[in-house]
């Protein structure tokens, strides 16, 4: 019966988030893989755990709170991985900053860590021992497969914004 409210749940929200336009800004982007990361892992999580609706609701507000503290370090870490990217590829502008947003990243890197640790905390703080395992195999085998998605949601993003400038120096060219 649990697994039919999660497959309804699931049925609901996917169309809904296939119908979204594309974003415009990575910002938008940015917010769109969040959110579509946030439908996918509430309804892995209700699926593995064998939650019903209100408890799947609990885990999910307790989870916003846990994503909100790890957005400013998730964009250290990007903000970072792009200074060493521009460093990498041979920019002389960046190269003086190399050592500074490698420790950066490291840093944030240990502070989402803790976080991990924190939320996997608050969230088994209740659940019998066979639970606690679960959530602690879906969170380690979520966040990989999350991680593939987020690198393919971002080159797709890349592509849609270089399509629109493609689009609007045509334009200009007209103009």
């Amino acid at each position: 019966m649990k697994h039919n409210r999660v497959a309804v749940l699931m049925l609901t929200l996917l169309p809904l988030v296939a119908l979204a336009a594309p974003p415009d800004t990575r910002e938008e982007a940015e917010q769109e893989a969040e959110r579509r990361m946030r439908t996918a892992r509430i309804i892995g999580l209700a699926e593995e755990l064998e939650l019903d609706s209100a408890q799947a609701l609990k885990l999910d507000e307790t989870m916003r709170k846990f994503d909100e503290r790890r957005r400013p370090l998730r964009q250290q870490v990007r903000e970072s991985a792009e200074i060493l990217e521009r460093a990498a590829s041979g920019d002389t502008a960046v190269q003086a900053q190399v050592d500074q947003a490698a420790q950066r990243a490291f840093d944030a890197r240990a502070q989402l860590a803790a976080l991990d640790r924190e939320m996997f905390q608050a969230l088994s703080r209740d659940l019998p021992p066979q639970k606690r395992a679960k959530l602690a195999l879906f969170m380690a085998r979520f966040e990989s497969q999350f991680s593939k998605f987020k690198h393919k949601f971002r080159e797709k993003a890349k592509e849609r914004l270089r399509e629109k400038l493609r689009k609007y120096e045509g334009l200009e060219d007209r103009g």
